[in-house]
């Protein structure tokens, strides 16, 4: 399945996909309609990478979050399109002494806007939500967030307590989403100074309060680009869509084997598309009925189609987490990929309707990236990289 010889150089526009695992991260090179996927890892070895891209307003320039139980957490940056990295030196951490604890771990980067090439944003645990205007050399907090009124109704969720899902409106740009897990998720109209609870019609069977204003387990948080009112929603109970950003949320779990999962995409050009990876149950946690499955709609989740062609439909226990789920930007979609718990990575060309596994056995997956970049990686020594055919993926 693999050879060692070492990747070339090469000016060809190419796919990447930075794949974040608990034990370091991977990358994840096809040129052109190349079958084959160029393997490079792990970088940034034994660190759990929770979160990590290309920049979509520099592609060359990619970060990642990380975090080691003994060398603790910290925001890495390359600038080669995730070939190497580097570690920042500042962190988006709480003042001290105004929580227990500071910095747990930074679960989420997020970029500004396309004009604000330099703008970050970080979500970390404890909650909290901190804004970069230098590329991630130095770190503000957005307190409208972090000490807002409702935060004695937030309690860590069973994966951390944390600040995810974050997104600035290109056609919007004072609008702002974040979610908490526990928390719920917020709207800030005026680039974060002031932010409001906005889960009107969201379930929460675990709190007293079937509908309760916040306190929310969110899962996975999606503001389209082409329409800063269309939100889709991953909870503990349920997939919902706004139509009013976030004013109001409609229940769309009708038609899924179930209304736990974890991740959610949306096709770049179509605000009626939306993608999950349903998870069995909040006990069980593994695909359901051991059936490894994508859901897609594209009506606004009205209706659900299956998408399992190539994909293992026996005894297939694993879970796909919030960032593992990633949508190329064509139009309309042609590449889709995720990750699993068990280590493999499934990609599809042709908008899903097809998988094969590109990679398999690597550390259980955090998260997943898609990026297209004009030079594709550097040549790398001898035993770093490798070649991937693709296994069947089949059950």
């Amino acid at each position: 399945m693999n050879d060692s010889r070492p990747p070339h150089t090469t000016g060809s526009p190419a796919t990447i996909l930075l794949v974040g695992t608990q034990k370091g991260l991977f990358r994840l090179v096809a040129t052109g309609e190349d079958s084959h996927w160029h393997i490079q890892g792990p970088l940034i070895a034994g660190y759990e990478v929770l979160h990590a891209w290309n920049d979509p307003r520099q592609p060359q320039r990619a970060y990642a979050a990380v975090t080691h139980t003994i060398w603790g957490a910290h925001v890495y940056r390359s600038l080669d399109a995730g070939a190497t990295w580097t570690p920042l030196d500042s962190l988006p951490a709480h003042p001290p002494g105004r929580f227990p604890e500071a910095l747990r771990a930074i679960w989420y980067l997020a970029p500004g806007l396309a004009e604000e090439p330099d703008t970050l944003y970080a979500g970390i645990d404890p909650a909290g939500l901190f804004v970069s205007r230098d590329a991630g050399l130095s770190w503000i907090p957005v307190d409208g967030l972090n000490m807002h009124p409702s935060r004695d109704t937030w309690e860590p969720a069973k994966g951390g307590f944390s600040v995810h899902s974050v997104h600035q409106c290109p056609r919007q740009p004072d609008r702002l989403y974040a979610a908490v897990s526990a928390g719920g998720v917020y709207r800030s109209d005026d680039r974060g100074e002031h932010w409001q609870p906005i889960n009107r019609g969201v379930r929460a069977e675990n709190l007293p309060q079937r509908y309760a204003v916040s306190g929310h387990n969110v899962h996975r948080l999606v503001a389209h680009p082409a329409d800063p009112d269309r939100l889709y929603r991953q909870c503990y109970n349920g997939v919902y869509r706004s139509d009013d950003g976030g004013a109001s949320w409609h229940e769309i779990t009708e038609g899924l084997p179930s209304d736990f999962g974890y991740a959610l995409a949306s096709e770049t050009d179509n605000p009626d598309s939306v993608w999950v990876i349903p998870i069995a149950s909040n006990h069980l946690r593994t695909a359901p009925g051991g059936r490894l499955r994508v859901y897609r709609s594209r009506d606004g989740g009205r209706r659900w189609t299956a998408l399992a062609d190539g994909l293992p439909q026996q005894h297939a226990y694993v879970s796909v987490l919030r960032e593992g789920l990633a949508l190329d930007h064509h139009t309309p979609v042609a590449g889709a990929y995720f990750g699993t718990s068990s280590g493999h990575v499934f990609a599809s060309r042709d908008g899903g309707e097809s998988w094969r596994c590109i990679a398999e056995f690597l550390p259980r997956i955090l998260s997943v990236q898609v990026a297209e970049v004009d030079t594709a990686f550097r040549s790398l020594p001898s035993g770093e990289a490798h070649t991937a055919t693709g296994g069947t993926g089949a059950g």
